[in-house]
Formats: structure tokens, sequence, C-alpha cells
């Protein structure tokens, strides 16, 4: 077999084929657009000339390649050649002519051999990239087609030994696993271990982190029991991925939880989230939503600084955004943020929820929040079960590529028994003398139809006296005292339209006053205080009820 004429069709000779038509040219054309042939020229100082290299025997070039070279033949790709590269990497082949799947194995355990029949179907080159071979290195195979007048085809088989960059490549990988586990771990531990529950609330959450070609990102969640039966729901999501991605997270979220204890308005704690954000890293933003639920009012109260907007179920299956008022991301500064409410009435369900669960590639991001909305529309069951169920019909699997974090709060409907365990019971506190008698006689009355053991009775009535007697004295109309209980606790509550929060101080012997607080806070499970959206403040205090004691 004559290999010369197969260096014609070698991977980038074609180009030169076209040289050799210079014959075809006329002379007056020669040279515009044509490519003269690869020929010897004589030196100009008159030694030997250099051979060209269509005068080197293409048999000889191959045989020293370091590349692995092998030529087959025909439709079952018989073996007609391999180098000495091939012969040193594979072992010696003493089968010319005998089909591929025989003569060469090790092609076959490759799963080139489909590859052979696309080139010579086709007739255009095709390329694997770093496959491993059995002699434990790694090649890249091109195949490319080789015809001749009157033949059936050939294939020529060309591996370049690819094994440092596969091995660099490995490593990387390995690397970034590891950073991508470090994140990981760090993102979990940051996150609640535990979510809160609160009394009048389901709550579920679930975190699934990018798969393994997506570096973790700083997505987060938490539940904050704010006492005197409020609770603050918080969901967020900081720019970028890694290791810094999640500590932005992490200091984000003790710092949520810190402003939280303030019992602030939700639009305040974002405006101080906003001031330490910038001061974490001028250069990274967050997304964040706070809501705070009162079983009293029936509603959520809600700011957002950029995030998603929160999505409501009611109790007859009617979807509805909490989209207004929404600020610009944390980070970004000089947004004064407001507050918006939504009904959750019970039998409602809300969801708060990143963007990896509705932000799609080539899909505009509303069209994800509407796919959503309807998933929730048809969620029943738990909040875990309804959480598993959106994250199902978003289509998030292990391989996602972004983080995903969904936090799910049921107020439920309760009937029956259970409906007893949860009462509320209030009274508008006119000014005058008789007000604290009033409140006295109306919480002991009240108590006593909530079956109350006597002394939890006598601290409920003695607490509602001091925190009345209190608002009377420094407080301002108009005054209103509400007693809530729930399957867990007692809330005393009394609202009125001053807005200076009583502090706890140790009054002195001789002092006639300052010690109503003190004695609340010293009989009571726990105290707290707030200012009221529409001016004025609120004083509490919970005592926990009785395990396992009928009431």
């Amino acid at each position: 077999m004559n290999f010369t004429r197969w260096s014609a069709r070698l991977p980038g000779t074609q180009r030169r084929a076209a040289a050799r038509t210079e014959t075809a040219v006329s002379p007056d054309r020669r040279g515009e657009g044509s490519v003269p042939a690869a020929r010897a020229e004589p030196p100009a100082d008159g030694t030997a000339p250099l051979p060209a290299v269509d005068e080197l025997p293409a048999r000889d070039v191959l045989d020293r390649v370091p590349a692995l070279v092998a030529l087959v033949h025909g439709p079952d790709h018989r073996l007609a050649y391999v180098n000495d590269a091939y012969t040193a990497a594979f072992g010696a082949r003493r089968h010319l002519g005998r089909p591929a799947r025989d003569a060469l194995p090790e092609l076959t355990e490759l799963g080139l051999l489909p590859l052979l029949d696309q080139v010579l179907r086709s007739g255009r080159p095709r390329t694997l990239k770093s496959r491993k071979a059995p002699d434990g290195r790694s090649y890249t195979f091109t195949c490319t087609p080789v015809t001749e007048p009157g033949g059936d085809g050939a294939v020529l088989v060309f591996a370049t030994d690819v094994t440092d960059h596969a091995e660099a490549a490995e490593r990387l990988r390995a690397s970034e696993r590891r950073q991508r586990e470090t994140a990981v771990t760090l993102q979990r531990s940051l996150l609640p271990q535990e979510l809160e529950q609160p009394d009048d609330l389901r709550i579920a959450a679930t975190y699934q982190p990018g798969g393994t070609e997506a570096a973790v990102g700083g997505d987060w969640y938490d539940v904050i029991t704010l006492g005197g039966g409020r609770t603050a729901l918080v969901i967020g999501d900081v720019m970028g991925r890694g290791v810094r991605a999640a500590a932005v997270m992490g200091q984000l979220r003790t710092a949520v939880r810190a402003y939280a204890r303030l019992d602030l308005p939700p639009h305040e704690v974002l405006q101080l989230l906003d001031g330490l954000a910038t001061e974490i890293d001028a250069n990274q933003i967050a997304t964040c939503a706070y809501a705070v639920h009162d079983p009293n009012e029936g509603r959520l109260v809600y700011a957002s600084a950029g995030h998603l907007p929160i999505l409501v179920r009611d109790e007859h299956g009617t979807v509805s955004r909490a989209d207004e008022p929404t600020g610009p991301p944390l980070g970004t500064g000089g947004w004064m943020h407001a507050s918006g409410s939504i009904a959750l009435g019970p039998g409602s369900t809300a969801v708060l929820y990143t963007d990896g669960l509705v932000e799609r590639r080539n899909e505009d991001l509303d069209e994800g929040i509407a796919a959503l909305e309807r998933a929730l529309s048809g969620a029943t069951g738990t909040p875990q079960v309804v959480c598993d169920r959106l994250v199902r019909s978003a289509g998030v699997t292990a391989d996602h590529d972004d983080d995903v974090a969904v936090l799910v709060l049921q107020h439920p409907a309760r009937t029956g028994s259970e409906s007893e365990l949860f009462r509320n019971a209030a009274l508008e506190l006119l000014g005058g003398v008789e007000a604290a008698p009033r409140a006295r006689a109306f919480a002991s009355g009240v108590l006593t139809s909530w079956r109350f053991p006597g002394d939890l009775h006598d601290a409920g009535v003695l607490a509602t006296s001091e925190l009345v007697a209190n608002s009377l004295q420094h407080g301002t109309p108009p005054m209103r005292l509400r007693l809530r209980r729930t399957d867990r606790r007692l809330i005393i509550e009394v609202t009125d339209g001053d807005d200076h929060l009583p502090r706890r101080r140790q009054a002195e012997p001789a002092d006639e006053s300052g010690r109503g607080i003190a004695i609340v806070a010293t009989i009571a499970s726990n105290w707290g205080s707030r200012n009221t959206p529409g001016g004025g403040k609120a004083v509490w205090c919970e005592f926990l009820l009785p395990k396992g004691r009928p009431m």
C-alpha cells in the first residue's frame, strides 16, 4: 500500500492540496488567490536542496510521531496499519486485515467503534476527548476519514496522550469538591439546626444546595419567636457563591436575630440590616424578606429588600402575592424601606423562598413565580409536605444549578376540643380610678372561665394589675387589655397611646413607685415591650402553662 497518497488526507493538509493544481491556473492569473506548491527550491548559497513535504515517505513520518496512529479500512474497519507509538502503548498487532473489533479490542472498550461508523458515513472528522485507556493513560482520539479512488473508505485514528492534563483537571475537580463540601458544611451549620415552633403556627423549611458543578450560595432562612405570641420569619439570599457568600450570610442571619429582639417593625429591621451589609462588604449585596405574624391581627406584616414576593394561599385555595412595597437589595444604601401587610387568617399557608426555586435560564422570572402559585394552590397537607411538593413541582434535583431555600408556615384552623385551648379576651380601659379594679375583675373572671389553677390565676391577676397600673400612670388613651391563651402559655398585653417604652429598674427602699415592671418580670416567664405601628406601645408578659395538668 502506498502511504504517500494518504498524507494528502491527513488533518490540516487538505488546504494544501489546491496548491498542486497550479498547472490548471492560467499563467496570467497565477498568484491571484492560489498557494504555491510545497517544492524544493535550490538555496541561494548553492548547497543541496532540502526535500519537500510531498517527497517524505508517509510511513516513516507516522512511525516516528509520538502520537498513536492506526488506519482501518472498510465498513468493518479492518486493520491496515498501526505506528510504533500505538504498538508501545497497546502491544504489537500481528493480525493485519482483521476487523477492529478483534484486532483493536482497546477501541471497543473505549466505545470508539460507533464513532468510526459515524466518520465513515458522514465523511467528517470526529473527536473523543480525554478517555482513559486500558493502559491507564488518557488519550484524546481524533478519527479522520480517508478516501481513495475505488476504495471502500478508511479512517485514520489519531490519539494524543493527555494524561497530564487529565490528572491536573482531576486534581482541580477534587480541590473544587473539597471547597464545595467546606462551603456546604459552613452553610448548613449557619442555618437553624431546629426551627422554633410558635404556638399559633406550624412551620417547616428545606434547603437544597446546588449541584456538584455549582458552588454553594448564601441562601438562608430563620424563625424567631418575639414573645407575646408574635413570630418573625426571615428568608434571604446573598449574591455570589462559595465560602465568602456563606460567611456573609452567617453574619446577616446573626444580625437579624439581634435586631428582631428589639421587636421593631419589619422595615426598621431591614433599615438596620442595610447599613450592616454595607459595613460587612461594600461590594456584597443580598436580598431579604422579613415578616412578623401576630395571631391577634390575623395578618402578616412584612418588608422586602429586593426579594421575591411572599405567596399566601387562603383556606379556599386562592393564592395571593405580597408584591408591594419592595425596596432595593441590602448593601445598596440610601433607601427608606416600608412595611406592607397581607391577610393570613386561620387555614392559610404562606411561602417564603429564594430565586433558585423559580428562576430558570431562558425563562421569564414571572413565569416561574406563576408556576409556583399554581403548585401552591393545589398543595395541601403539613408544612413539610407542602415544602416537598413545591420543590418537586419546580424540578429541583440533586444536580440543580442553584441553591434553593423554602420556608412554609401555616396558620391552622382549629375546631373542636383544640379550639378550646386557643382563646382571646379584650377590655377597653377607660381612664379613672375605677379602671384598675375593673381590669382585675375582668382578668379574674376570664382566667376562672379558662379553668386555670389557683396559683396561675393569682399570678395572672397580679401581672394584669401591675401592667394596667403602669399604663394608667405613664401612658395615654386609648388603653386596652388583652388576654390570650394557647396550648402552651398565657399572654397578657396592655396597649396605650404613649411611645415611651418602660424599662426594668432597681427601686430604692424609699421609692413609692418603680416596682411594677420588676414584679411582672419576677413572676412571669417572660416580658417585653414594643412600639405599635399606629403610634403608642404594647407591654406584655407571658406565663408557661404547666404540662400534664387538665384545665
